[in-house]
């Protein structure tokens, strides 16, 4: 296998961007992070399912908003990246270059993770007032926009939708009704394959004047994914998404704070399978791993 022959400008948790002026190419590693840490373990093939899904993602909500990508097949990338071809495929693609949002739009339609412990502590997440006597993992009678702070390195921190206004001014509105409009889009195309979104996230940047999706899409890294014919309010629920890893690390101890642990070969090796699980789920392609050059099919 070829390596690439450039260093990445950035490196975030999990991708790996090389700026090439007015384009990117993003590289999504087999890298894993938790409680805003990355992780020491890999999972591998990790990379080219959260880059499946993203691109399958972004074909269902093209209609609703434009997307960065110009193109998943590394043929097509410039040199030097052409000629690491076999690396790239599947875990890449070359992106039109952003004016990034400094917030994660994050998006809640079950009251669970950091989300609930809030809950727990003011009756509110993320500022947003919620009815007394909710349970864990209640669904929300609408879902709630809890936006955070964008952070590569470090800990996101929420904020209000107001204190997001104030920064975006009348963009904070587009960004939050379009977030909510592809949450909704996605929950629907979701429960028709038996699954239930709890919560996601999404990345808006501006091109050319018009706000574009970007970055990862409703992937196992950025949303939580439960099994609707295994869902009960008040506890925990079956997830194909990194809940899984946040467990063992709580069963260690370990909240992000320290050195992080490495993970056991049995964790690493349930965690690809449930990513790959839900991959296969999503997309009803049971050869999804392999269709690796499909943007606009």
């Amino acid at each position: 296998m070829t390596r690439i022959a450039a260093r990445p400008t950035t490196s975030g948790k999990v991708r790996d961007l090389y700026d090439l002026g007015d384009r990117m190419i993003l590289v999504t590693t087999d890298r894993i992070s938790a409680f805003d840490t990355i992780l020491p373990s890999l999972v591998p093939g990790k990379g080219i399912v959260l880059n499946a899904l993203t691109k399958f993602w972004m074909r269902q909500f093209q209609d609703l908003v434009p997307h960065h990508i110009l193109s998943d097949d590394p043929l097509e990338y410039p040199a030097p990246f052409c000629d690491a071809a076999e690396e790239l495929l599947g875990r890449s693609v070359l992106v039109r270059k952003a004016e990034v949002f400094p917030f994660e739009c994050v998006v809640r339609g079950y009251l669970t993770g950091s989300g609930w412990k809030d809950y727990v502590k003011s009756g509110a997440v993320s500022g947003v007032a919620l009815p007394p006597g909710l349970v864990l993992s209640e669904r929300l009678a609408t879902p709630i926009f809890t936006p955070t702070t964008k952070s590569e390195a470090g800990h996101d921190l929420p904020v209000s939708f107001e204190e997001m206004q104030k920064s975006l001014g009348a963009d904070a509105a587009a960004l939050r009704d379009l977030s909510l409009a592809l949450f909704a889009r996605a929950s629907a195309i979701a429960a028709g394959r038996g699954i239930l979104i709890a919560d996601t996230k999404f990345e808006f940047g501006r091109i050319d004047g018009s706000i574009t999706l970007i970055d990862e899409v409703l992937t196992p890294d950025s949303s939580r994914f439960w099994k609707a014919d295994r869902y009960q309010p008040g506890k925990p629920q079956e997830s194909y998404d990194k809940q899984y890893v946040r467990e063992y690390l709580l069963s260690q101890q370990f909240e992000g704070d320290g050195e992080p642990p490495t993970l056991p070969e049995e964790v690493v090796a349930k965690t690809a399978a449930l990513y790959r699980e839900i991959l296969i789920i999503l997309t009803g392609d049971a050869q999804a791993l392999e269709n690796t050059g499909d943007l606009n099919s």
